[in-house]
């Protein structure tokens, strides 16, 4: 079956045909290690890696690349502000980063890249600009001219005199023109800092993952993928100076990107105060239930997130789980349940088609297909006994309370206090407990 995603270079829904049916190259940008990532970052995580195991699917050989942006000025600030060095920052980020992902169930990217790892990369593509004439020299500093490369904008869909007006612009009397964007920078003495023909310095964040999609995929791949909000600058400029640096006609072929999550329809950010960090579910949560959440909406659209949303993913799972079974072998997942998933990635629809396959093998039929369907999304990777003890250690009272509450209501019963009786009972209830009396015991489970 076709796959067809959105391309934004092309603002539309397209077959796609890679270059090479037998090499499919995909980069995805990670994370800029300055802090824990957070429930916004988590989207692409797992909305390219079900890509990826579709493509794995489809194709003999995919080769995904997610780099780790490892120096940046975000990072310099932030390793400041901790008073430790910025080796030290992106190590401890990184290592929450992976934690994150095992969290989630994503599986490894085939290459996963450091830009630290790749700083010689970089001064010899800005070499190249220079000589082409795209790029130039002042003061230790190199810029990329944009002017010089007329299909600016063509991603954003947008004039260049639009895209500078509505854009961040760093100031700069090094600039020829406002536009230019920095491809090296100088370094303080306190900051991290590479030899280059123009003195010890930085590269710019941009041209970082220009340097390490060559290296790993050549001067022009399949898919680049990201959220949205990286389109304008920072997909726009890595266009411009790989073709221009590489002479290719195409830098990406296929350009798909994730929409924001938000809370109460606000953009999840710092300067809104409603970041959610990924790590900060790990004990609360079954990662399960978060990657189930953010594939309830369509990967291009906005997801909001609430603790509604949360419970309800939980509680879904919660219903599959009861005809899991670890002893039941794996099936190969049709194209009929996995069409939507080729129609752009349409997630919700996928989650439509397991619930219809959890009604059939609720009553006995093709269970072993439910669960390999779960399973190719990245569910159901945790056993029963994992997922019944993750709903323990989350309950919102211990087991000792709870055989406490019910000693104190039958008390209340016995003593025809039925009023006290039935208080306890929605004490528990709003605790995520039930009970049932039932041959004179009372009995109770989780929801």
């Amino acid at each position: 079956m076709d796959i067809f995603l959105t391309n934004n270079l092309t603002n539309k829904k397209e077959q796609f045909i890679p270059k090479d049916k037998k090499n499919i190259g995909m980069y995805v940008c990670g994370p800029t290690v300055y802090d824990d990532p957070h429930i916004g970052n988590a989207r692409p995580l797992v909305i390219f890696d079900i890509l990826f195991k579709l493509l794995k699917k489809t194709f003999s050989k995919v080769t995904y690349v997610r780099n780790i942006t490892d120096i940046d000025d975000k990072i310099i600030k932030s390793s400041q502000e901790q008073k430790i060095s910025a080796k030290e920052l992106t190590e401890k980020v990184t290592a929450s980063f992976f934690e994150d992902c095992k969290f989630l169930n994503c599986e490894n990217p085939t290459h996963q890249p450091k830009a630290t790892e790749h700083i010689d990369l970089m001064i010899e593509m800005i070499n190249q600009l220079i000589k082409k004439g795209f790029a130039y020299e002042n003061n230790n500093h190199v810029y990329f001219e944009v002017k010089k490369f007329s299909d600016y904008g063509k991603l954003s869909n947008k004039r260049l005199e639009d895209l500078i007006a509505g854009s961040r612009v760093e100031v700069s009397d090094n600039k020829k023109n406002s536009e230019d964007f920095v491809l090296w920078k100088p370094s303080n003495k306190d900051e991290p800092s590479w030899d280059s023909p123009w003195g010890q310095g930085r590269p710019g964040w941009h041209l970082e993952c220009s340097a390490m999609s060559k290296k790993f995929l050549g001067n022009e791949f399949d898919i680049h993928g990201g959220g949205i909000d990286l389109i304008f600058p920072h997909h726009e400029n890595e266009i411009a100076q790989s073709r221009c640096a590489n002479d290719s006609k195409i830098f990406a072929k296929y350009w798909v990107h994730n929409a924001f999550i938000t809370m109460s329809n606000e953009k999840m950010a710092k300067s809104q105060g409603n970041i959610l960090k990924i790590k900060d579910f790990r004990k609360k949560l079954s990662g399960q239930v978060i990657r189930l959440a953010l594939m309830t909406a369509h990967y291009r659209q906005p997801l909001d997130w609430s603790d509604k949303l949360l419970n309800d993913c939980q509680n879904i799972l919660d219903k599959w789980y009861r005809v899991y079974s670890p002893d039941i072998k794996s099936v190969k997942v049709s194209d009929e349940v996995l069409k939507p998933l080729y129609e752009d990635l349409n997630t919700p629809g996928y989650i439509a088609n397991l619930h219809q396959l959890y009604e059939k093998a609720n009553k006995g039929s093709d269970k072993e297909l439910f669960i390999s369907a779960c399973k190719f999304i990245g569910l159901f990777n945790e056993d029963q006994n994992q997922w019944e003890k993750y709903k323990k250690n989350k309950a919102l009272i211990s087991e000792e309370d709870i055989n406490n509450k019910i000693q104190l209501r039958n008390k209340a019963r016995a003593n025809k206090d039925y009023a006290e009786a039935d208080k306890i009972r929605d004490e528990l209830l709003d605790k995520g407990i039930l009970i049932e009396d039932k041959d004179g015991k009372t009995l109770w489970k989780f929801k």
